[in-house]
């Protein structure tokens, strides 16, 4: 057991004090829709942070995607690199709500060996366990923010715990989607050692509001507190 890796939503360079001196590990930059932020912003936040930094890369509200788009998308992946990113989010799903590999393996073989997560878009697959195996071999995949439904944690945990069984969707699983402190430690007991923080570190949960230092600093001590009582049950 290592650390485990506490990312934070982030939407302005007003964010980034409050991620950093609260405890997170890292940083995902997005607007507030979810989509893709013109690289000045993705600029402004990397010169605020000596954190990692990763950018959503995504143009429409579907899960989708056009040649056009997936052209602008790369560009848009080289900018953000070049700005200071260090890796990038996004998913795609074909028209049967099947993983679209290929055009995942596509757009990460045009950012060679730059680290990415795939985004919540496997909550809205028909099969998720048939789409977690359909993930496994996806080029420089780091992790899979999922919630387990689409609606969220609050109706998918259950099912999020019991696909995590399997070693190797704990080893890429990201909760993401409404994650509550009462689910960490059972996440920690299966092997899963990577959260998504959004709402819950913004005063009452408003996007309006900036992330606040003291709001993460209450979930990196909950996810270290979790992980130190997984090790001692071990030992």
């Amino acid at each position: 057991m290592g650390q485990a890796l506490l990312e934070v939503a982030v939407l302005d360079p007003r964010d980034v004090s409050g991620a950093e001196e609260g405890g997170a590990d890292r940083l995902l930059l997005s607007t507030p829709e979810g989509m893709s932020p013109e690289p000045v912003l993705v600029s402004s936040v990397c010169r605020e942070t000596d954190l990692p930094v990763h950018v959503v890369l995504r143009l429409n509200d579907t899960w989708t995607t056009t040649g056009g788009e997936l052209a602008r998308l790369a560009g848009l992946g080289e900018s953000y690199l070049g700005c200071g990113a260090t890796g990038v989010s996004f998913g795609f799903l074909d028209g049967d709500l099947e993983i679209d590999t290929e055009v995942c393996a596509y757009l990460s073989g045009l950012l060679p060996g730059v680290p990415w997560t795939f985004g919540r878009a496997i909550d809205d697959t028909l099969d998720p366990r048939r789409s977690w195996r359909r993930l496994m071999d996806l080029p420089d995949l780091a992790a899979a923010r999922s919630a387990g439904s689409p609606r969220g944690l609050s109706v998918g945990f259950d099912d999020l715990i019991e696909t995590a069984a399997d070693p190797r969707v704990a080893r890429l699983l990201m909760p993401g989607g409404g994650l509550l402190a009462e689910h960490v430690p059972w996440f920690v007991r299966a092997d899963v050692y990577q959260f998504h923080l959004g709402r819950q570190v913004r005063p009452g949960g408003s996007l309006k509001a900036y992330v606040d230092a003291g709001h993460v600093r209450s979930w990196r001590l909950l996810v270290d507190d979790a992980l130190e009582r997984a090790v001692r049950s071990v030992g």
